[in-house]
């Protein structure tokens, strides 16, 4: 089936949101999505200013060469599209907020978040994906799928369990988009799906 564009509001939506099946196999991938990229996750001017503010909470998760990163060159960086993101740990691809337990990784402020010492969850770019979330110039916002090789195992997952993109992303939509608006996509991916 060919992608169609659904229309939430002011929200552009790809139906592969609707019609894509998606869950993530941590235990095949081990988060591997925190160390692997050419740049850190894109981040909100309110976001941003939450690691800066939530900082000493995550920050005893961190591993010594990432907090003297922050110590370096701050909460975010500018990445070479001129995306503010989160600083990577030198000259690798790993998030300086990545933590790693047996072999597996996880993201500190995330932790610090369950453990209740955190307000912050973690950047919305990443609770969302496989959704990759744009500003348009006519001031909409564009959800596209974002297919990442490393992610295939979460696809595989997703249609072996029938849970939809949208399905498992269901808290974070709501936290960045509204109930209402998860609401008109649930009706929407009906609709699509039927």
């Amino acid at each position: 089936m060919e992608s169609a564009i659904l229309q939430i509001g002011d929200i552009l939506v790809s139906s592969e949101i609707v019609t894509e099946y998606f869950a993530c196999d941590y235990e095949t991938c081990r988060g591997v999505c925190c160390v692997y990229g050419d740049s850190g996750a894109p981040l909100t001017e309110s976001e941003a200013e939450a690691l800066e503010r939530e900082y000493d909470a995550y920050a005893p998760l961190m591993a010594p060469a990432a907090r003297a990163r922050v110590a370096e060159v701050g909460f975010f960086e500018i990445d070479r599209d001129g995306d503010c993101v989160t600083p990577l740990l030198g000259h690798s691809e790993e998030c300086v907020y990545t933590r790693f337990e047996e072999g597996a990784c996880f993201c500190a402020i995330e932790r610090a978040h369950i453990a209740g010492r955190c307000r912050f969850v973690k950047p919305i770019s990443c609770r969302l994906y496989p959704i990759r979330a744009s500003q348009l110039s006519n001031g909409m916002t564009a959800l596209n799928l974002h297919r990442w090789d490393i992610c295939r195992c979460a696809f595989e997952k997703g249609r072996r369990e029938g849970i939809r993109v949208y399905e498992f992303l269901r808290e974070p939509l709501t936290a960045a988009y509204g109930s209402d608006f998860y609401d008109a996509l649930t009706a929407a991916a009906s609709h699509v799906n039927n």
